[in-house]
């Protein structure tokens, strides 16, 4: 996928969490966010889509020093849901007034400002399945930008250390994950090292990893994102190889 697409997905993906949250009951639990309500839920997608913005619109060019932004909540949480829209409608106005080629500080590897367009999308996504679980409907996620999800995800992965410490135990003496999806291209090959880990970049073709994951592309995203329970997994996904490098991963990759 590229920026274009990404942002277009943005918006596809904020109208569907706008529509399913919109006159439910924001009290709601989200149980796959331990802790909040979809108000919540609501609030954060807002904040980060209203963060994100911000940083592009200034093209931001090292790490910034504080993270306080103009939310403009609404005065009653019933109005969330709204309020989510119109964080999407300014983000794409930014989206399109901003050169996505452009070079930017990000966390991640990619270092422009499409980085930002595509981290917004994933977590929109993400989320926009929280609200679906919490009021007991079944998520679709659509299987390319499933696997562009999952790309996204393994590629970050090894910079996250600031707010997602526990990757830092994500090592090992030379040891490989591979992520297959099963409905299509999908292939991921994860080195472990001593010194770290980080995404092998050549790792489309068949070969063979010390442990293996597979699953349709969706799934795999899900369980990534800690939405899936590998032990839990019944006929979703098929896992091969070094149970306990498996292990290791999934407890120090939450994101």
């Amino acid at each position: 996928m590229n920026p274009a697409q990404h942002g277009a997905a943005v918006a596809t993906e904020t109208a569907e969490f706008v529509a399913t949250v919109a006159g439910t009951d924001l009290a709601t639990p989200v149980p796959s966010c331990p802790g909040w309500t979809l108000g919540d839920l609501t609030q954060h997608v807002g904040s980060v889509h209203r963060w994100f913005t911000e940083l592009l619109r200034r093209r931001v060019q090292q790490a910034p020093t504080s993270r306080e932004v103009d939310l403009r909540l609404p005065e009653q949480p019933d109005g969330l849901p709204e309020w989510l829209a119109a964080s999407a409608s300014e983000a794409q106005e930014v989206f399109a007034s901003t050169d996505l080629d452009a070079p930017m500080w990000a966390w991640g590897v990619d270092q422009h400002a499409r980085f930002w367009v595509r981290r917004m999308l994933f977590e929109t996504l993400v989320h926009r399945v929280d609200a679906q679980l919490a009021l007991g409907l079944s998520p679709h996620i659509d299987r390319d930008l499933a696997v562009d999800g999952v790309d996204e995800f393994l590629t970050n992965l090894p910079y996250a250390f600031p707010f997602a410490p526990q990757t830092a135990q994500l090592r090992a003496p030379d040891r490989t994950i591979r992520f297959t999806s099963t409905d299509g291209d999908g292939d991921w090959l994860v080195a472990l090292r001593p010194d770290g880990f980080a995404l092998v970049a050549d790792r489309v073709g068949p070969g063979t990893a010390d442990a293996e994951v597979r699953g349709s592309a969706a799934d795999l995203l899900l369980l990534l994102y800690g939405r899936q329970d590998h032990h839990h997994r019944g006929d979703t996904f098929h896992l091969l190889g070094d149970r306990e490098l498996l292990a290791h991963w999934f407890t120090h990759s939450a994101f």
